[in-house]
């Protein structure tokens, strides 16, 4: 008993990929990405993000003005608003959204000899 399906307009032996009875090629299954533990990541973070939370909360409550050095060397000067996990909100002479990604360090205005 023959078992292969044989379509007319296609070489059953020579073709690159399977073929079903309708003639269209077989699609592989989509590739899935590598999963990947991110508790221990956060375990390690934990102490740090918690001391990062507590100050600048401590910093949105009192309203202190503060200088956030950026990577690139530019300033910005204001009172923090709100923060997430990737930004922090800064209200100074403009509002001014800042990512945490691109701030090299930050103070309080007065200190560090201003």
């Amino acid at each position: 008993m023959n078992t292969q399906i044989s379509v007319k307009g296609i070489d059953a032996g020579g073709g690159s990929q399977p073929v079903v009875a309708s003639g269209r090629p077989l699609r592989k299954p989509p590739v899935q990405a590598p999963f990947r533990f991110t508790a221990h990541e956060v375990e390690e973070e934990t102490g740090y993000r918690h001391a990062e939370l507590f100050y600048l909360q401590k910093q949105i409550q009192s309203q202190t003005p503060m200088v956030i050095v950026l990577a690139d060397g530019g300033k910005v000067e204001g009172c923090i608003e709100w923060y997430d996990r990737r930004a922090l909100k800064v209200r100074g002479r403009e509002k001014t959204l800042v990512y945490k990604s691109a701030i090299k360090y930050m103070y309080k205005l007065g200190e560090n000899g201003q």
